[in-house]
């Protein structure tokens, strides 16, 4: 959508770097500004305009410390799913199963409730709690990603690799992630916008994100209408953004191919 605003003379790296540009200025702005422009609506946005605004950047906090960590978490479950050590792989799979088998709501509950029940040491704030929640739940999700695209490398490249005296690691991360990165990216950016949208459950433990915000503004002002479609108008900017964002960088992957 922003690359179409680009002359048609630029060249495609240029148009995606202006786009990644722009996105991420946009992004800054509408967290800045939101405030400003919801206070201008009538009751009973106008005098929630801070609440809203504070509830979409605790929303975006989640997405990004969540998605940045269930990246690393899937790509160290999927290398340990295609190695050929056989604990490993059990563990991971234990892992992917147990995670994509079970609710995220009853993850980020356990997260919170149960698990410094089981281990008292491990108690931990609303924020804390609901970001390990959403990563171990992203993780298991991103590692099935990122293995298709570890085995969409051909073989053919690995023993090339492995033949001019290069070691495991190094086939790895010179030959295999790089390609595989590419490969990932737009399913790994889906999960991240998913991931976005599923914040909205870390309210059951308290978390004041933006559903939190919505809930307890329709609650007081019984006006359910208003204050959901808010909430929703603001879900829709976040991950629009966010999507022309991953798109920018995944035509500038391909340009760099």
């Amino acid at each position: 959508m922003i690359a179409l605003l680009w002359p048609a003379t630029w060249s495609r790296p240029a148009r995606s770097n202006a786009t990644l540009a722009v996105t991420a200025v946009l992004l800054v702005v509408v967290l800045w500004a939101l405030g400003a422009v919801l206070s201008m609506l009538p009751e009973p946005i106008g005098n929630n305009a801070d609440q809203f605004a504070q509830g979409a950047r605790m929303t975006l906090w989640l997405t990004l410390f969540s998605g940045a960590i269930g990246i690393v978490l899937g790509l160290a479950t999927a290398l340990a799913r295609t190695s050929a050590n056989l604990l490993l792989q059990a563990i991971a799979r234990f892992y992917i199963w147990l995670i994509r088998g079970t609710p995220l709501l009853v993850q980020i509950l356990f997260v919170y409730f149960a698990l410094p029940v089981l281990v008292p040491a491990f108690v931990l704030p609303e924020f804390a709690a609901a970001v390990i929640a959403l990563s171990v739940n992203c993780g298991a999700y991103n590692a099935e990603v990122i293995r298709g695209a570890l085995l969409a490398v051909p073989q053919g490249q690995r023993d090339a690799a492995v033949a001019l005296g290069m070691g495991p690691w190094s086939v790895m991360r010179c030959v295999v992630l790089p390609q595989a990165a590419r490969v990932a990216l737009p399913p790994l950016a889906g999960n991240v916008v998913a991931l976005l949208k599923d914040s909205s459950l870390a309210f059951a433990i308290g978390v004041v994100e933006l559903t939190n915000v919505g809930n307890r503004v329709q609650a007081v002002t019984f006006q359910p209408v208003a204050t959901l479609a808010t909430t929703a108008c603001i879900y829709l900017l976040l991950t629009t953004l966010l999507t022309q964002f991953s798109g920018a960088l995944e035509h500038r992957l391909e340009r760099d191919r």
